[in-house]
């Protein structure tokens, strides 16, 4: 199973490709789709609609995984973000690829037990998920990366109870409880 994890953003949008077999995952491709806050907002849209419809076409991913929006007190920007989102939602649905989002405390409480994680600690996470020793910069791809992997690792335990290799969320209150309940998943 294969899914492009999305961290939407109007000047950097991040995308993440992760392969699940078995109870493993690797790292197909990531990377940050950069603008110019110069060009206009269609300009940027289309490419970045562009851009992940030709990743789509080339690594065929079965789902799509996008962050949720939040609220920004900038209304502007979160307009912006509104119009992003829903080009990357209109490209799920022309390209019948799966769609799945998830809110920034759920990826963060998937991948590390802590809804309040840091960013770095997402990025270390999403790295030891993926086996990879060399840090990954910057956050947009971490991000990216966290929510194909939150995806994956949902699917994982609802379509087939999978528990190995994936994060239990039951019963998380702190980053200590997640450590002693999840020792071969930190090193």
């Amino acid at each position: 199973m294969m899914v492009i994890g999305i961290d939407p953003g109007s000047v950097k949008t991040g995308y993440g490709i992760v392969r699940s077999e078995g109870d493993t995952f690797s790292l197909v491709s990531c990377g940050v789709i950069r603008l110019s806050s110069r060009q206009c907002i269609p300009e940027r849209i289309k490419i970045i609609y562009d851009t992940l419809e030709a990743l789509i076409a080339q690594h065929r991913p079965a789902r799509l995984a996008l962050e949720t929006a939040y609220v920004n007190r900038n209304a502007q920007s979160a307009l912006k973000l509104g119009q992003v989102r829903g080009a990357i939602v209109a490209l799920a649905m022309n390209t019948g690829t799966g769609l799945h989002e998830y809110a920034p405390r759920e990826v963060k409480k998937m991948l590390t037990g802590r809804g309040a994680a840091s960013k770095d600690q997402v990025a270390y996470m999403a790295r030891h998920f993926l086996n990879v020793v060399e840090p990954i910069k910057p956050h947009d791809i971490t991000d990216a990366l966290g929510i194909a992997l939150c995806d994956l690792i949902y699917e994982g335990k609802k379509g087939s109870g999978r528990t190995a290799g994936t994060v239990s969320t039951s019963r998380r209150n702190s980053w200590a409880v997640f450590v002693k309940d999840n020792p071969d998943v930190v090193l």
